[in-house]
């Protein structure tokens, strides 16, 4: 599908479902008014769409997107990062408000992680506020790293839910938390008008343009991503981008050179709070089913080493290489107040690139806070 300035991800949704005890609530309706013209259907809650066992497989992660599920989260909205402590990890938590993702990224670790294929989206908002009302009253003096990138994009169906509104206006008010919303997408609509009070901070994974393109469908391009987060800075967002997964390829230095020319090229190094570089890994399950979706990409077919993790990496040397390089190149550009850091990786890498481990300044959760404090301040 071509990339255009007004491409939607959610336009690939054809199929709604709604679970009865969720028919009134107001996000509900709101969904269901911007999305005319698509089969709806209620159903009991917990329940899913009806679809044939027979298409629950590799091929149904395509087929799934088509089909949205309007539901409540009846756990906890939120909760820490699905870590490992076997590598440095940040301490960032996840606002789970929904699961799956309408773009289709050949490496996403969704394909192996959920149990279902079709996209579902929370709509009772007014506990999800409520979880975090009590979360901060609990701990007033907790700086809290909070976004709702994890199991989702954050902006592909802003468009038609308008959450990053009613997210945004919440946490302008909590002086100890900020919000990220990460996207590949590009989707301002609720953005401008946004009373944000310097809270949230607007995301962007970014890639080699070759990787965009070839492996991460239905996604906006670079320099829409770009143009994306230079109106996002105008508007008095801090920003932030992350550099993952790095995906050795041919050319890849010549690739991820040019991107880290075109960001600063066209975004406020200033703006920036944090950028992140994390290679690429992955869950053992998750090469036969991508390389079954897209036998056409070529990436998984590298050399791999099980990590600490239980997930495959590339061998160390290759991860230092590519590390030194991005951390050259961004080096060259970044306001001293951003934080550069790793995702997910040992204190060896982190002094093998750096020259020093997280501890050293503090603790990798220590120099996140320092940044945001830093950086994101009541505008």
């Amino acid at each position: 599908m071509p990339h255009t300035a007004k491409f939607n991800p959610a336009d690939i949704i054809q199929h709604l479902y709604v679970e009865d005890d969720c028919r009134d609530l107001p996000l509900t309706k709101n969904i269901l008014a911007n999305l005319p013209g698509r089969t709806v259907r209620v159903i009991p809650p917990r329940s899913g769409p009806d679809l044939s066992p027979a298409t629950f497989g590799p091929q149904s992660l395509t087929s799934g997107k088509k089909h949205l599920v309007l539901c409540k989260n009846r756990g906890r909205f939120l909760k820490p990062c699905p870590a490992t402590r076997e590598y440095r990890c940040c301490d960032y938590q996840v606002l789970n408000v929904g699961m799956n993702c309408p773009m289709d990224c050949v490496y996403c670790i969704l394909q192996a992680y959920l149990n279902n294929p079709w996209l579902s989206f929370f709509v009772n908002t007014d506990d999800l506020l409520a979880e975090l009302t009590t979360a901060f009253a609990e701990t007033p003096q907790t700086f809290r790293r909070i976004g709702t990138g994890e199991f989702t994009d954050s902006m592909a169906l802003d468009r038609v839910t308008g959450l990053s509104r009613i997210l945004i206006e919440f946490f302008k008010d909590q002086p100890n938390a900020v919000l990220e919303l990460k996207s590949k997408a590009v989707a301002l609509d609720n953005l401008e008008h946004s009373e944000h009070g310097g809270r949230t901070i607007m995301a962007w994974s970014l890639n080699s343009t070759e990787i965009m393109g070839k492996e991460e469908l239905r996604t906006a391009t670079l320099e829409q991503r770009l143009a994306a987060a230079a109106q996002c800075a105008e508007w008095g967002y801090k920003l932030a981008f992350h550099f993952d997964p790095l995906i050795y390829h041919p050319g890849w230095e010549k690739g991820y050179k040019e991107t880290i020319d075109r960001l600063f090229a066209t975004v406020p190094a200033a703006s920036i709070v944090w950028i992140s570089m994390g290679a690429l890994r992955f869950l053992p399950a998750l090469r036969g089913i991508a390389t079954s979706r897209f036998p056409s990409s070529r990436f998984f077919h590298e050399e791999f080493v099980l990590g600490l993790d239980n997930k495959y990496r590339y061998f160390r040397p290759l991860r230092t290489e590519m590390y030194r390089f991005m951390a050259e190149h961004l080096s060259r550009h970044l306001d001293p107040d951003t934080c550069l850091y790793f995702c997910m990786e040992s204190d060896e890498i982190w002094r093998d690139v750096f020259g020093f481990s997280p501890e050293e300044k503090g603790g990798l959760p220590g120099m996140l806070d320092l940044a945001a404090r830093i950086k994101c301040t009541p505008s």
